[in-house]
């Protein structure tokens, strides 16, 4: 098996929609084993949507990604936002993250001690910090 990265919403954006950077991180994230929340999907469904509406994906665009979407989250093993991950006490040290952020830090801590990931995958800085914080490998 190879190294596990837990992927934030934002890097799957960049890399269905094809942004700047998109081939970097793809060609990073090769091989590895992808995990992440039940999240990802309900943001990536709601920011094509939104996407959309502002105009950047024609309607056929928008229905293209997701369908690959669903096909993309097969490769994935994503975790249920549960209750225990809600309660749990883990903060970063200095960071107040976004709730959905936090579901995400949660998540990827879960997945991190069921076995180690290689890194925290994220474009988010503020993200980032945090999961380092966290003492995740960013």
């Amino acid at each position: 098996m190879g190294p596990r990265f837990y992927v934030d919403t934002s890097v799957y954006l960049c890399i269905l929609l094809g942004e700047s950077g998109s081939a970097a991180l793809a060609r990073d994230l090769r091989g590895g084993a992808l995990v992440s929340s039940v999240l990802l999907v309900l943001e990536t469904r709601r920011n094509l949507v939104r996407i959309a509406r502002q105009g950047k994906l024609s309607a056929a665009q928008m229905q293209a990604a997701l369908d690959r979407s669903t096909e993309d989250f097969r490769q994935f093993s994503l975790r249920d936002l549960t209750f225990d991950l809600c309660t749990a006490v883990q903060m970063p040290a200095l960071s107040t993250p976004r709730s959905l952020d936090l579901a995400h830090l949660r998540t990827a801590l879960w997945f991190h001690d069921e076995a180690p990931l290689a890194r925290f995958v994220t474009l988010d800085d503020a993200q980032a910090i945090a999961a380092r914080e966290l003492g995740l490998p960013a």
